[in-house]
C-alpha cells in the first residue's frame, strides 16, 4: 500500500473518534497527478453536500503532460465514494456539536486511489499544552535514566 499523503497535524489538532475509507471520483489527468506524488491535503475537510460527502480544498495540481482543454480548478470540489450505510452513519455522528471530518491520507489500494477520512473533535488549546508538557516531562526522565551515575 503505497501512501502519496498525509494529514500530519491531524492527530495533533484533532482528537481522531473513528476512520472511514472512501474512494475518490478523480478525471484521469488527477490520477496521473498523484501517482507521481502531488497532491496536498493539509487544510482540507469532508462536507455534506445533498447527503452525499465531498472532499473540498484538497490540491491536486494538473498533470504536466496531460493536454487539459478549459480552465482547471486544482482545488476543486471531489465526491466520496461511500456505501448508503456508511453515509448514513457519518451523518448521525456529524449531527453531534463539535464533531468535524478531516481526510488523514490517500493511499493506493489495488490500484485504486483510497483516502482515510475521520471524525474528529478538535483540541482545544489547553490540550495540546498539557500534551506539550507530558511529552517534556517524559523525555526529561527518559534522559535522566540513560545518564551513567558517578
Amino acid at each position: 500500500m503505497k501512501v502519496f499523503a498525509k494529514h500530519r497535524r491531524a492527530f495533533y489538532d484533532y482528537e481522531i473518534l473513528e476512520t472511514f475509507q472512501a474512494g475518490l471520483v478523480l478525471l484521469g489527468h488527477e490520477v496521473k497527478s498523484i501517482k507521481t506524488g502531488h497532491i496536498n491535503i493539509e487544510g482540507s475537510f469532508v462536507t455534506v453536500h445533498k447527503g452525499k460527502l465531498d472532499l473540498l480544498n484538497a490540491h491536486i495540481p494538473a498533470y504536466p503532460f496531460a493536454k487539459i482543454s478549459g480552465s482547471y480548478d486544482p482545488y476543486r470540489s471531489r465526491p466520496l465514494l461511500l456505501t448508503k450505510r456508511e453515509i448514513s452513519g457519518i451523518l448521525g455522528k456529524l449531527s453531534q456539536k463539535g464533531l468535524t471530518m478531516i481526510p488523514l491520507k490517500v493511499y493506493e489500494k489495488k490500484r485504486l486511489i483510497k483516502i482515510e477520512i475521520a471524525v474528529s473533535r478538535a483540541h482545544k488549546k489547553e490540550d495540546k499544552r498539557e500534551k506539550i508538557k507530558e511529552r517534556e516531562t517524559k523525555r526529561n526522565i527518559e534522559k535522566a535514566l540513560r545518564q551513567p551515575k558517578q
